[in-house]
């Protein structure tokens, strides 16, 4: 018959190895790892019981009041959420020492422990236990410890440990080490003597380091990433993480390249208050050896964005560059190698319901260009909304005064004050909805230093605007391929006025041609900005189509539009276009379709129907057969683009291959090719493997790609840089020394010069 006593003593303190709850949720590339004796949590009685009262119980005990006593067979004490199962156990309550051995369990929320004996001193809350195996609950960090000792502070000491995050059957790395000390506050282990073994082998002496035993973040090296390119040579990355505080950190990475010398790149991030966040980059090439002259290269970054109270807003982004071609040879944790443009502005807003306030500075750095666009130093925008104000009638206000600025000394200057008052009558209804729409276009200009003999120094335009949007909803049951599905059939048309008014003496501040694809149909107007409104007497017909199949997702979406125009227009960008005498604008068609089983097309064409002409087409064929899996064909053709270094005209007809596979359970290969029809030659081409296990990840690359050389103040001369660039890259992560495993397909298939995107807006 078991026995039960319960002593108002202190067994021994909880070990808290994790601040937050246990993770449960399985992700890709971890392992379950669970002790070998369950941990159940304690009941809702359990927790509600005095912390410092243990249970035991027993099949034999012997006890001498006020001196000891002796627990036998399937021993079992608990204080509660801790317990401690054992063959044997003594209590001397003279020493307040407790003894356990024989088949020893400790077990708290944190950690599971095995051990061949336990020494407890009751008094000084300190235990420890020889021959220990210990287990991180919900983690997957586990070990062996010659002594394990938990101290009064609830920290844990390892003597002639080791530990790993990969399965007892498979270890492919351990770590050993002379002494590890694990804070329990802190959430951070201290690791001192320590060798890595990788496949039984040692690969590496550490004679102390730190590593996180959660998700906290702590001070210390990341991983280092190896790469070998053409115009860079052989790189070495070192990353250094610095967590400043709570709410500040900082990553430090030097790079060595061989080609060019040491390349340092600082991230420092911070937190201003619950709602505000920003960030800053700094990177520096001290005398590039690659280049003649050797010229020192740098990148700056600030951005920040968030609420200062419950009405206002702010947020700045500023970036700038030594030169040119810094994205092109230097890979940047701001910005790719095609972006081209360095937005720098800055906002500060004041929201309500009914109306807003901002005040805006803004300037665009474009890479290669000559020439620079105008800065807006400020914009002052005001919008009021009245929704319902009378009759159902609907009124907004939008309003603005911009300043634009030149760095350039031969460019003018101008105010701009802009009023568009707006009154809206919809219409809406289960079937369709109409919306009437009048607008009157208020802008005068005041512009400074004009060079340019059209220019007038004060403009003075007053155009109306009438747009009448209606849409009609139908729908059907129908039946494909002996599959039921719901097909909608959604014609619309869009009639617009625009009065016509000369303004040829407005000077191009921030005016630019929109694109005129299915959506673009039916914008009103023709150009962004304010600086050119181009007339309008013309009539926008379209018509979608959609098919849903019975658990309601989208299988189909066919869109196909076209502008007639009553008149031609008479307003251009520039004062050298020729003038438009079509009396219809492009064919626009756009297709989103999940043919069959796992294959998706994506497609979208405007067509010229007067000269016959392809105007702009993209198509997109992929088969998806699951998470991971794809194979993407793609086509693209642009005709008539501005080649910034020749200013030659030039066709894009590109052909595309993508395409990402497990070749087992662990190993993926992600694969692109792009080649360009009109040149005959590949403009890129990307493989890469990546191999992940639960405990550890490497992935190898090669990327071969066309680079965009631009003029530089330094030079040399577009003629002496490589047109194409060859890398080799190579990152491996060992999980549980200070990382996660960062790596993943996501990142690879956006690893080169064509992001992936997924080309369809079909809710499947």
């Amino acid at each position: 018959m078991r026995k039960r006593l319960i002593l108002a003593l202190s067994l021994v303190t909880p070990v808290a190895i994790a601040a937050t709850d246990p993770q449960t949720d399985e992700t890709y590339g971890q392992c379950i790892i669970v002790p070998p004796v369950p941990y159940n949590p304690p009941t809702t009685e359990d927790t509600n019981k005095n912390n410092q009262q243990i249970e035991i119980s027993s099949d034999y005990s012997e006890s001498k009041l006020g001196q000891s006593a002796v627990f036998q067979g399937d021993v079992s004490l608990s204080q509660a959420d801790r317990r401690i199962t054992a063959d044997k156990a003594s209590v001397d309550q003279r020493l307040q020492q407790l003894s356990a051995d024989g088949s020893l369990v400790f077990q708290d929320s944190m950690i599971t422990v095995t051990a061949e004996s336990m020494q407890a001193q009751m008094r000084s809350n300190v235990a420890s236990l020889t021959g220990a195996q210990y287990w991180l609950h919900g983690q997957q960090l586990h070990g062996k410890a010659k002594n394990l000792q938990i101290t009064k502070n609830n920290n844990l000491i390892l003597q002639d440990s080791s530990f790993t995050t990969c399965p007892p059957e498979n270890e492919s790395w351990v770590l050993e080490a002379r002494r590890i000390r694990i804070d329990s506050k802190d959430e951070w282990g201290e690791i001192w003597d320590a060798k890595l073994r990788v496949g039984g082998v040692p690969v590496f002496y550490i004679p102390y380091m730190t590593i996180p035993i959660t998700d906290k973040r702590k001070t210390g090296f990341l991983f280092p990433t190896f790469s070998s390119s053409t115009t860079n040579g052989i790189e070495v990355s070192t990353p250094y993480y610095w967590n400043i505080s709570p709410e500040y950190d900082l990553t430090f990475t030097p790079t060595y390249m061989s080609s060019r010398g040491l390349f340092t790149k600082t991230e420092f991030r911070y937190l201003a208050g619950d709602d505000q966040q920003g960030q800053v980059n700094l990177e520096y090439l001290g005398s590039d050896g690659k280049l003649e002259n050797s010229p020192d290269r740098y990148m700056f970054h600030w951005q920040q964005q968030g609420a200062l109270d419950e009405n206002w807003r702010v947020r700045a982004n500023f970036t700038d560059v030594s030169d040119n071609n810094y994205f092109n040879d230097l890979k940047s944790d701001v910005n790719r190698a095609t972006d081209n443009q360095l937005n720098r502005v800055g906002d500060l807003g004041y929201y309500t319901d009914n109306w807003d306030f901002g005040v805006r500075v803004q300037d665009i750095k474009v890479l290669g260009e000559d020439e620079s666009p105008y800065q807006v130093m400020p914009q002052l925008t005001y919008n009021f909304r009245a929704p319902r104000f009378w009759q159902g009638l609907d009124f907004s206000l939008y309003s603005e005064l911009t300043n634009f600025e030149h760095r350039g000394e031969d460019w003018n200057s101008a105010d701009r004050l802009h009023f568009e008052p707006t009154i809206t009558l919809p219409i809406q209804g289960p079937a369709g909805s109409l919306t009437s729409e009048l607008k009157l276009l208020q802008t005068n200009y005041w512009q400074h230093n004009i060079r340019d003999n059209e220019l007038q120094e004060t403009v003075n335009r007053t155009l109306p605007q009438v747009r009448v949007h209606g849409q009609i909803n139908f729908e059907r049951q129908t039946n494909y391929f002996d599959e039921n599905y719901r097909q909608t059939l959604e014609p619309q048309f869009q009639y617009l006025y625009v009065g016509y008014r000369n303004q040829d003496e407005i000077g191009i501040y921030d005016s630019a041609d929109l694109q005129q694809d299915y959506t673009g149909l039916f914008r009103d107007r023709r150009y962004s900005g304010l600086d050119r409104i181009a007339d309008a007497n013309q009539l926008t017909l379209g018509l979608t189509t959609r098919l849903f199949d019975e658990h309601n997702l989208e299988q189909l979406k066919f869109s196909l539009g076209q502008i007639l125009y009553f008149e031609n227009s008479k307003v251009n960008l520039y004062s050298d276009e020729l003038r438009q005498e079509s009396s219809t604008s492009v064919l626009a068609a756009e297709l989103d379709a999940h043919l069959y089983s796992d294959w998706f097309i994506s497609g979208a064409i405007q067509y010229d129907t007067r000269y016959k002409e392809n105007k702009k087409s993209e198509v997109t064929l992929d088969y998806r057969p699951g998470p991971n899996k794809l194979v993407q064909l793609s086509y693209r053709f642009v005709p008539d683009l501005l080649n910034r270094n020749t200013n030659d005209r030039v066709d894009i007809s590109q052909a595309g291959f993508r395409t990402t596979w497990p070749v087992t359970n662990s190993l993926y290969f992600v694969g692109n090719w792009y080649y360009d029809l009109n040149e005959d030659r590949s403009v890129e081409t990307y493989t890469g493997f990546q191999y992940e296990s639960c405990c550890w990840a490497v992935r190898l690359a090669y990327h071969y790609h066309i680079k965009t050389n631009y003029q530089d103040n330094y030079n040399p001369a577009i003629d002496n840089r490589e047109l194409f660039e060859t890398g080799f890259y190579l990152n491996f992560v060992i999980k549980g020394l200070g990382g996660t495993g960062p790596l993943g397909v996501d990142d690879m298939m956006n690893d080169g010069l064509f992001n992936y995107r997924k080309p369809l807006y079909l809710r499947n």
